[in-house]
């Protein structure tokens, strides 16, 4: 597994894989919203905490039959595993649906993209060997620059706010965190046990949240079901899938991968949603988060034999 998940060429296509199914969750989720009438900040987190309990019983199920075995994970890894469930699923999920409520499913998607920029800026202080170069810092203040351009009408006319942008970006931040985390901890169980056990964790105290906070769903239809059951596939995949290549590779060789999701997650919000990726604010941000993340990888040529194009 570690052969072949560090070879440049699957490396890339797994993690765009991943990047993907990230990047169709936006629109996804404001479906899902006007499907099943949901309005209040309770029922937003409630939503989630389904999403995610099932996809944790999900992958639970399909690493057993994989690994032939009962998923297990170490006593003295289980507070190092519910950590990286809190971070990872509860506090990022819960910002995130929140914030997705207040704002588009383009701009959601491009300040998301800036995770990848924190994963690098983390992964300099935690992880040996992972030290921040000076095309590391372009890199991330050019993505930056693609956060400032999406919300520039915000700054011109008072239109950012905490519940909106501000709580994308601490969904954000903790995404970034966590992927540095999930290096760290990797050596502590298989992907699919780590996964599992994170995502059941941490949905499980999203949905006690979204109850103590009044959250209530109802009025599940086939449409609906089939887009939950979707949503809870592209976390167990996903997850699974962005685990392993952190176990396998550095953080940044990986992360650097998610300038895909602003970019899958704007076109796509387009489609379903009908919003207006053309804008040039949009694009702008678009180039910039891209060339930002482009730089930061260019400084590994050379190091690998082969290349990743597309």
């Amino acid at each position: 597994m570690e052969n072949v998940l560090s070879r440049p060429q699957i490396r890339c296509l797994v993690a765009l894989i991943c990047c993907a199914l990230w990047g169709s969750a936006f629109p996804c989720i404001k479906i899902g919203y006007e499907w099943l009438n949901i309005t209040t900040v309770g029922s937003q987190i409630l939503f989630a905490g389904y999403r995610f309990f099932m996809a944790g019983a999900v992958t639970f199920a399909v690493g057993c039959i994989v690994e032939r075995r009962i998923l297990r994970i170490k006593r003295d890894s289980a507070p190092h595993v519910m950590g990286l469930g809190f971070l990872q699923t509860t506090v990022e999920y819960v910002f995130f649906y929140i914030g997705m409520s207040n704002i588009t499913g383009t701009k959601g998607s491009i300040i998301n993209g800036s995770s990848t920029f924190f994963a690098i800026l983390l992964a300099h202080f935690l992880v040996k060997d992972e030290r921040l170069t000076w095309k590391k810092t372009l890199g991330c203040i050019i993505g930056f620059a693609g956060v400032v351009l999406v919300n520039i009408d915000g700054f011109a006319g008072g239109g950012i706010s905490f519940m909106g942008e501000g709580m994308m970006l601490i969904s954000t931040a903790a995404y970034g965190a966590s992927s540095t985390i999930v290096k760290l901890i990797s050596h502590r169980g298989t992907p699919m046990a780590i996964t599992a056990y994170q995502l059941m964790f941490g949905g499980f105290l999203i949905i006690v949240i979204g109850l103590a906070s009044g959250g209530h769903i109802e009025g599940f239809e086939l449409k609906s079901v089939l887009l939950l059951a979707y949503m809870v596939f592209i976390s167990a995949a996903a997850f699974s899938l962005w685990t392993a290549l952190l176990k396998y590779n550095p953080v940044g060789k990986v992360t650097i991968y998610g300038f895909c999701i602003p970019v899958f997650g704007v076109i796509m919000s387009g489609i379903f949603l009908g919003e207006n990726i053309f804008s040039i604010e949009s694009l702008a941000a678009l180039v910039c988060v891209c060339a930002g993340i482009i730089i930061v990888d260019r400084q590994d040529e050379g190091e690998e034999n082969g290349n990743c194009k597309g």
